[in-house]
């Protein structure tokens, strides 16, 4: 799958811009804060029908201006056109078209464009606490296995219900009620469980092989899946933990409290591991994400690497380019400040590829 068109209105400090693509790679150049994030951003937002960067829908309106409109037209490996415009306007909410049609869910387009990035906001998923490791899980599933998109909203949902229980009745909740929440939450945990248990065992390997490359072999790393759910049934988690989470009045264990750990030579990564080494454990993980779901959807996602040179060195850089050069790879979007150092490495590469200016929200090919 690739975007060959992109239209742009009102969204950040993009006031309009209209742009044709490379099938291969695409490169934005620019000073910081010009606007090269903003694009690639709005290519994540048409795949994934929110932005990357953890801002809402209002905020990702241009300053001084009541809507955004983002309209792009893909083509698919076997020549499938699809015509994708998401728009948002203040008071009105979201709507998100294929082909003209209007959605009935939003959450029914995830997976249709399959889609990954790599940022400087990964590195949320090594120093944060566990929840942005498992938001990145779910979104990684979702794009991939509708039963699970489904298993996970709806455990939310009976997980709100519960702890809505606990609080509400003090600590003593009806006896019956909280047995048909936890029958649901075990239901819908158990199937996230084993998804996210059988993703990570196919990803570590993988990751761990990424690595390698990017480092020359210098150190071994290992990817892990942690739960309370592991070796138990949800139903004892629950029991064991069902007086605390009276006293608490929340529920305490669950998959809502799963984690990924993350080692280097053995050890935690967010302690042991250097920015340049975090980093590409990162860019090996979501190489390894790409693998996968290239694999799963049969199609290339489009792969967004944004602000390349962020916490790498030269060598490294020039080693992942080498990688997502290849024939396993599709369509790449790359941003960077530095436009003599990006075009070296591509020229180096023996690449093709488009490349587009930035300034001021004003994009314009060169």
């Amino acid at each position: 799958m690739f975007l060959k068109k992109l239209s742009v209105i009102g969204f950040k400090n993009i006031g309009q811009a209209a742009m044709e693509f490379s099938s291969r790679i695409n490169c934005f150049v620019g000073d910081n804060g010009a606007g090269k994030t903003n694009v690639v951003d709005a290519v994540h937002y048409l795949s994934m029908c929110k932005s990357a960067m953890t801002m809402t829908d209002s905020q990702s309106i241009r300053h001084g201006d009541e809507f955004f409109v983002l309209d792009g037209e893909y083509l698919s490996s076997a020549g499938r056109k699809e015509g994708i415009v998401c728009s948002f306007k203040r008071g009105s909410g979201k709507t998100l078209r294929r082909n003209g049609k209007e959605y009935d869910k939003l959450s029914d387009h995830i997976g249709l464009i399959p889609i990954v990035i790599v940022s400087p906001s990964d590195s949320f998923l090594v120093s944060d606490a566990a929840d942005e490791r498992r938001r990145y899980l779910n979104a990684f599933l979702s794009q991939l296995d509708k039963e699970y998109l489904s298993a996970i909203m709806r455990y939310n949902h009976v997980l709100g219900e519960r702890n809505r229980l606990l609080k509400s009745s003090e600590g003593l909740p009806s006896v019956d009620l909280m047995e048909v929440l936890d029958m649901q939450l075990c239901s819908f945990g158990e199937t996230v469980h084993r998804k996210r248990a059988a993703l990570i065992e196919r990803l570590a390997p993988l990751v761990a092989e990424y690595y390698r490359v990017l480092s020359d072999d210098r150190e071994q790393i290992s990817l892990q899946y942690q739960s309370e759910v592991t070796g138990r049934s949800f139903a004892e988690v629950l029991e064991a933990a069902r007086e605390k989470d009276r006293i608490n009045q929340f529920t305490t264990s669950g998959v809502h409290r799963d984690d990924m750990k993350m080692k280097i030579g053995g050890y935690p990564l967010r302690k042991y591991g250097s920015q340049g080494q975090q980093k590409s454990f990162l860019i090996a993980l979501k190489l390894a994400q790409y693998t996968i779901v290239a694999e799963e959807k049969g199609e290339k996602p489009i792969l967004l690497l944004d602000d390349l040179f962020d916490k790498l060195d030269l060598q490294r850089v020039e080693k992942l380019i080498g990688l997502v050069s290849q024939e396993d790879f599709g369509q790449i979007f790359i941003t960077d400040c530095n436009k003599l150092r990006l075009e070296g490495i591509l020229e180096r590469s023996g690449q093709d590829y488009a490349l587009f200016a930035v300034e001021n929200g004003e994009v314009r090919a060169v």
